[in-house]
């Protein structure tokens, strides 16, 4: 009789090896139909050289656009594009991140270094000059002799802006405070128009328009406040938003800041106000959901009553979106059903960020066929 404990240290000892169970994300990790939609045209994507990427409100639809299809590009393809192709050799990328982060701070690091960039990474305000007092201008001053690019990441809203003012190198703004998250946005509608590309097209047909749900707070989520920007600029993909709110949310803090609901509906989007998630779960074509406000040192949460399950009635195409880190707000048991499309936001953020960057220290020339 084999002995008991052979058996379990031959076991033991056996290779382990990842076995895929099924795909990685759900949704389309090669978008050649959104190529197929945008039509190639570089000149849009000269409006990025040297611009400093702090608002959703400062691009053009048709720099959005070629900004997509470059990121689909990147994606469809990536061997030739970054292994065979390093557009940002020589260049170097300023990481500094002062908010805790996982998926900006890593992706952004990911996409210049597929691209042949090196990068230096700041994570603690207290190890730069900043915790002697150091002035933010000053700091500017000295990135602008270190790198090519900053990202910044700060919990002071005005932070960004005031290295504007001394920066010679762009710098990107990943997340200010309450403000504002503008590449977060437009790795969020990349993913909507990978997800269906007949919106990319030049005339949407009223019939192709789409009702997305955004379950946030606009007046607190900067995810949320970008996400609304960038949609402003394609009302015509747009049948209406409706914006998600928690009952009584109003007496705590107010649903929109003073001029932004206005801004909104002057750019020809329909907003529409709900605290009844079941009722409009099953009209909607995209369901966004966060539920984090990273203010100073700390975070609200705002609409943590909400739970997004599989048993709730989504229509059969429709798809989940999260920013991510999630909370308990989007349940694991949607992880394998095709509303999933929550991973392959976070994968094809790498990819926007590529092309982003790419255009921004100027070497797009290097990938696009037109230019």
């Amino acid at each position: 009789m084999a002995d008991p404990g052979t058996a379990v240290i031959e076991e033991v000892s056996a290779p382990l090896r990842f076995r895929p169970m099924g795909p990685d994300v759900f949704g389309h990790d090669q978008p050649q139909e959104l190529l197929a939609a945008i039509a190639e045209d570089g000149e849009p994507l000269l409006d990025l050289i040297d611009q400093h990427v702090v608002s959703m409100q400062a691009f053009r639809p048709e720099t959005l656009l070629q900004l997509f299809r470059l990121a689909a590009k990147f994606e469809s393809n990536p061997d030739r594009y970054c292994r065979h192709n390093t557009p940002l050799t020589g260049k170097i990328l300023i990481n500094a991140f002062y908010e805790p982060s996982t998926r900006t701070r890593l992706s952004f690091d990911s996409a210049w270094h597929r691209l042949g960039g090196d990068s230096i990474n700041i994570t603690d305000r207290s190890t730069t000059g900043i915790a002697k007092g150091e002035s933010l201008e000053d700091v500017a001053h000295m990135f602008n002799n270190y790198g090519d690019c900053v990202v910044l990441r700060d919990s002071n809203p005005d932070a960004v802006y005031a290295m504007t003012a001394t920066l010679r190198i762009p710098i990107i703004n990943a997340g200010n405070g309450i403000d504002e998250h503008p590449t977060q946005a437009m790795a969020d509608l990349y993913t909507i128009f990978k997800w269906r590309p007949s919106l990319a097209l030049s005339e949407v047909s009223p019939e192709d328009r789409i009702r997305i749900g955004v379950i946030g707070l606009p007046s607190r989520m900067r995810t949320v406040r970008s996400l609304l920007r960038i949609l402003s600029k394609f009302p015509q993909i747009l049948e209406e938003v409706v914006v998600i709110h928690a009952a009584g949310v109003e007496s705590e803090s107010p649903l929109f800041d003073p001029g932004q609901l206005e801004e909104l509906e002057a750019s020809g989007v329909t907003i529409r106000c709900s605290s009844d998630l079941s009722a409009e779960i099953p009209e909607l074509d995209v369901v966004y959901i966060n539920a984090i406000a990273w203010v100073g040192d700390s975070y609200e949460v705002h609409g943590g009553g909400f739970c997004l399950t599989r048993d709730l009635p989504f229509k059969p195409e429709a798809i989940v979106l999260h920013p991510l880190a999630r909370g308990p707000e989007l349940s694991t048991c949607l992880d394998d059903t095709p509303h999933n499309w929550y991973f392959s936001q976070a994968r094809g953020a790498v990819f926007l960020r590529m092309a982003l960057l790419t255009c921004m220290v100027n070497r797009a020339e290097r990938v696009m066929d037109v230019i």
